[in-house]
Parts: structure tokens; C-alpha cells; sequence
């Protein structure tokens, strides 16, 4: 009792500092700081009311554990890692967004193309991936390479979706002055098209980037060669090896959201002149 009351005490001291830390510093710094201290607070909260509730391992373990189980275990996670994040989800995903973005710029071009696409590409994304994982395995075998597809699967008609789109968000006073100009049909594409629809596209991006992370997760739960992120944690909840489940999630979340991080960079990059890149 006298843990959980002095974590609810420590839990307002450390969210007056984080106050306090977003007046101190830039906004700049404080968009990295607060998010982080904010982070730990959070941490120290979980390890401290599980020690003193007496949460059971089996419905939660400590944070301090998860994290001796990411040391420990460094080489298991590592291959875990590279079977299913940079063999089965980043090779579906660059598969499934390339070849999306090849045919939404067929479909620009094609109004007959897009009207039978699109629908299709909305009926195709409302499909579970646990229906399509068997198929995917049944038809490439049970290595990275029926993750990759599933991957592309899912990735495919969002990112056509939003590149059609983008596309298609050119006025027509625009291309009547590139017309004026008698721009080639590529001109108009690489200098107005593609610039145009580069907020949609990098949006589609960040869409299929979590999509790409469960589609591989969870493939790996109906085929998988003994490794792989899915298939640890199907078989790390069997024999009750919470801790290690959890670090599988972890390593999970932080590959997700470095990912999804770099995708922003990339975004203020080449999109700076647009609204919501603004400040």
C-alpha cells in the first residue's frame, strides 16, 4: 500500500517537472524532451505498482524484467529481428508501395484503369490478414517469403489508394498553363503531378508502415521456420515467458517507430512548402 501511494505522489512531482520542463525549453527541445521524460514517468509507474499491487508475472511482468530480457537475450532478438522486420516486412512493404505507386501512375493516365481499381483496391484492403495468411502459406512455403507477400497485400491498395489520389489533386488551371507551355505529358508528371501528390504518397507511406509490421507479426502465427518475431511469441505464451513476449512487442514498437520517424524526416524534406509542414 505504501508503494502504490508513494508512486501516485512521485507520479504528480514528475508531471509538474515535465510542466515546468515545457516552459524551460524551446519548442524545439521540448518536442524530444517532454515526450521522453513523459516516457519514463511512465516506465517507474508500471514497475512500481506491479511491485506493489503484487501483479502476477503471468499478467504482467516488471519493466526492469523486459528489459534484462532484451540484454540477455540480444542474439535471439536480433535474428527474430531480421527474419521478420528486414526480411518478411521491409521487402513487402518496398515491394508492395513500389509497384502501387507504378500502377497509380498507369491508372493517372488511364480513367478506365482507376474506376476498376479503386473499388477493387477498397474491397481487397477490407480483408483480414488472418484469412489471407494461410493461403499466402500454403502458396510460398512457410520462409520469409510468404510473410513478404501478405505484406504486399496489405500494403498495395492503400498506397494506391492515396497515390491516385494525389495524382488526381491538380486543378485545372494548372494543367491548362502547362498545356500553354506545351509541357510533354512527362513534364507534367515530374513537374507538377508527382510534386502535388507527394503529401498523398508519403502519407500512403505511413499508413502501410504499421500494416506491414502486423501483417508479418501475425503471418508468422500460421507457418513459420522456427524464428521469427510472430512465431516467438506464439511459443513464448505457451510456456509463459511473458517477459520474453514482451520484449519481442518492445523491439517491435521501437523498429515501427523509427521507421515511422524517418518517414516524417523524409516528409518535412521534400514536402516543406506545403500547409501542414508550416510553422
Amino acid at each position: 500500500m505504501m508503494i502504490a501511494i508513494f508512486a501516485l505522489v512521485l507520479w504528480g512531482a514528475l508531471w509538474a517537472f515535465n510542466v515546468k520542463l515545457a516552459g524551460w525549453l524551446s519548442d524545439r527541445y521540448a518536442r524530444i524532451a517532454v515526450p521522453i521524460v513523459f516516457g519514463l514517468t511512465l516506465v517507474v509507474m508500471v514497475e512500481l505498482l506491479v511491485i506493489g499491487l503484487n501483479v502476477s508475472f503471468v499478467i504482467l511482468p516488471r519493466p526492469s524484467e523486459m528489459v534484462v530480457r532484451l540484454f540477455t537475450s540480444y542474439e535471439m532478438l536480433w535474428e527474430d529481428f531480421v527474419q521478420t522486420i528486414l526480411k518478411g516486412a521491409l521487402t513487402g512493404y518496398v515491394v508492395g508501395c513500389s509497384t502501387a505507386l507504378l500502377v497509380a501512375f498507369l491508372a493517372s493516365w488511364s480513367d478506365f484503369l482507376r474506376r476498376g481499381l479503386l473499388p477493387l483496391g477498397n474491397f481487397v484492403a477490407a480483408l483480414p490478414v488472418v484469412g489471407l495468411a494461410p493461403i499466402m502459406v500454403m502458396w510460398f512455403g512457410f520462409g520469409w517469403e510468404s510473410k513478404a507477400a501478405i505484406v504486399v497485400s496489405m500494403c498495395f491498395f492503400p498506397m494506391l489508394v492515396n497515390s491516385v489520389q494525389g495524382l488526381a489533386a491538380t486543378n485545372a488551371i494548372e494543367r491548362d498553363l502547362f498545356k500553354t507551355y506545351a509541357a510533354t505529358p512527362l513534364q507534367q508528371l515530374g513537374l507538377l503531378r508527382l510534386p502535388a501528390a507527394m503529401p498523398f504518397i508519403l502519407n500512403g507511406l505511413k499508413v502501410c508502415t504499421p500494416l506491414a509490421l502486423i501483417g508479418a507479426i501475425v503471418a508468422e502465427f500460421f507457418g513459420s521456420p522456427f524464428l521469427g518475431m510472430g512465431f516467438r511469441i506464439k511459443t513464448s505464451v505457451g510456456t509463459l515467458s511473458l517477459d520474453l513476449v514482451w520484449a519481442e512487442i518492445i523491439v517491435a514498437a521501437i523498429a515501427g517507430t523509427g521507421f515511422f520517424g524517418l518517414l516524417l524526416i523524409i516528409e518535412r524534406s521534400l514536402t516543406f512548402w506545403h500547409p501542414s509542414q508550416r510553422r
